[in-house]
């Protein structure tokens, strides 16, 4: 068994890597700054990914580590969330011949998923909770992005499918029973869940892929949701 190294930085390079994967989520509150909501969910999945496979290879798992991952996970996704969720209330409301109530409906689906992830989060840091259950929140994150951007390819309101995605994932998040197709979650290795990212990254540069890559990531979902068991 390797011991842990014993350079300071190296110790604390996952959880370095972990903040940095938050930090960006700043450019959301400048002006304008919706436009970048995609490649920083991109780049907060990578980094997400990273700070787990770093600390395996390197041997420096720790409970802060643990703790401090999940606290960067639950605040950048509570972000993208209520910026998408805000957004939309926005957007709807500000047409004239649109459908102000369906904005607020949004709204409010992202407010209860936010509630969920809070949930998820605050119950897995009691070391006796159960884990393996449920839908992780960033999963839930990349339907999102996958819901924004297929809407961008193909010219239509993604704002009922936000409403559904925020609804579904408010109740998978919580449920006691494992979802055993998750993509992400059957990747392993770090070649595997490297190859996740670059299905992302190839979805969004490349809009030919998109609907294949997220109808992927879809139907996984509901099949596990489906066939979920303890």
């Amino acid at each position: 068994m390797h011991e842990p190294p014993k350079n300071l930085f190296v110790r604390n390079l996952a959880n370095i890597v972990s903040i940095l994967g938050a930090l960006p989520i700043c450019l959301l509150f400048g002006k304008d700054g919706y436009q970048y909501l995609l490649p920083l969910i991109i780049y907060n999945n990578v980094m997400d990914d990273l700070d787990g496979i770093l600390a395996a290879k390197l041997n420096i798992q720790s409970n802060l580590g643990a703790l401090l991952d999940n606290i960067c996970d639950l605040v950048a996704h509570s972000v993208f969330v209520m910026i998408v969720g805000m957004y939309y209330f926005q957007e709807m409301g500000a047409q004239e011949a649109g459908h102000p109530s369906l904005g607020g409906i949004c709204l409010a689906a992202s407010l209860l998923a936010t509630s969920a992830m809070i949930l998820r989060v605050v119950t897995r840091i009691n070391p006796a909770s159960e884990t393996g259950t449920g839908s992780p929140t960033n999963e839930l994150i990349r339907h999102v992005f996958f819901v924004l951007l297929v809407a961008s390819i193909f010219a239509f309101d993604p704002t009922p499918y936000l409403i559904v995605t925020f609804l579904l994932h408010s109740v998978s998040m919580l449920v006691q029973f494992k979802m055993p197709y998750l993509i992400r979650s059957l990747t392993k290795s770090a070649t595997s869940i490297g190859l996740i990212n670059v299905a992302l990254l190839v979805a969004w540069l490349l809009p030919s892929a998109a609907p294949v890559v997220a109808a992927s990531f879809f139907l996984s979902y509901l099949a596990s949701f489906a066939a979920g068991k303890k």
